[in-house]
């Protein structure tokens, strides 16, 4: 939309700001759990309503038509909760981000063709909310409005593995670091994480959702790339094999915490019999833990570098961390397409 429209980088990182407040908003006015208690994905309900938000502020719509354009993106909310069930999570990366955006962006693609619509889906007789909750708060659209933005309250993960083994790798990597660790030295590693974390975690046969071979690899390389995250052939290496059988993955009721929801406790038993113990509360990435932005561009590298190449990466990262610089979005083209 922003290519469509020749926005400005500026104009870009407001739209964004906006798609995060009215998806977060919405969730938040129809109770995320109140969601996921009709089988419904919280992300996916959520998407639609991110990307109506962003791409109405790049094409500039007037008062009514983002009230058409609102009541079209009602229209598409949609998500299934059975998406767990993939065990590749191609359609969750469908359900939490394509369809959305696809949605949004048609609904204000169908309004800006002079489609009209419903000018108040959020409010009266079968609007969006009492739809798809059973105790919709709506003042929760307005709480906080201009002065709480949710863009802030983001998580960037570190580590391109499943949110449960954040802070597991997060705690290993700061033990091994702190103590100069290394697999010989090791008799045991035992992960323990939240009740809801062990049957994501526990024994996946997707390398980057099991916990167990990503301390493994954590382990014997100091570090985990994307590449190393999802390649399947390290699975049956022998050295991390051995090492992901010294990891135990164990529940701990104590960090069912809901204000630290992906905490874990990783102890390892060196040879020796010595013990070194860390406490993850809040993982690398989270809004309480923030990643600084040399650290979101180091992840960045890891994922653009080996597609793009490294000179055309550096100057997409130049372009991206000064955004407010760009005349037109569209001139990011160049630099994000393979050469």
């Amino acid at each position: 939309m922003g290519e469509w429209q020749h926005s400005s980088g500026e104009a870009f990182m407001r739209a964004v700001a906006l798609g995060y407040d009215t998806g977060c908003r919405l969730l938040m006015a129809l109770g995320p759990d109140l969601v996921r208690g009709s089988h419904r994905s919280a992300e996916g309900t959520a998407a639609t309503f991110g990307a109506v938000g962003a791409a109405a502020s790049l094409a500039k719509l007037d008062e009514q038509n983002m009230r058409f354009a609102l009541s079209y993106a009602a229209q598409q909310e949609s998500g299934l909760w059975s998406w767990v069930k993939d065990h590749d999570h191609i359609e969750k990366a469908f359900d939490f981000a394509g369809m959305g955006a696809r949605n949004g962006v048609q609904a204000v693609t169908m309004v800006q063709s002079g489609m009209t619509g419903v000018d108040d889906v959020l409010d009266g007789t079968h609007n969006l909310l009492i739809a798809l909750s059973t105790q919709p708060q709506p003042q929760q659209l307005l709480e906080g409005l201009g002065s709480r933005f949710f863009v802030t309250e983001t998580a960037i993960k570190t580590y391109s593995v499943g949110y449960p083994i954040q802070s597991p790798l997060d705690a290993l990597l700061t033990l091994r670091k702190e103590h100069n660790l290394t697999p010989d030295q090791v008799k045991s590693v035992e992960v323990k994480v939240p009740s809801d974390a062990i049957g994501i975690v526990g024994q996946s046969a997707m390398p980057d959702v099991n916990c167990a071979h990503m301390v493994a690899i954590a382990l014997v390389k100091g570090a985990v790339s994307f590449t190393d995250s999802h390649d399947t052939t390290l699975m049956h290496d022998p050295r991390i094999a051995e090492q992901r059988a010294k990891v135990s993955v164990v529940v701990d009721k104590a960090l069912d915490d809901p204000a630290a929801p992906r905490g874990a406790i990783v102890s390892v038993t060196l040879n020796d019999g010595q013990t070194f113990t860390h406490h993850t509360r809040y993982p690398s990435g989270t809004k309480e833990n923030p990643l600084s932005v040399e650290a979101v561009n180091a992840k960045v590298r890891d994922l653009i570098v080996p597609v793009i190449g490294s000179r055309r990466s550096e100057k997409l990262i130049d372009a991206i961390n000064h955004l407010e610089r760009v005349k037109d979005i569209a001139t990011l083209r160049e630099l994000l397409v393979q050469k």
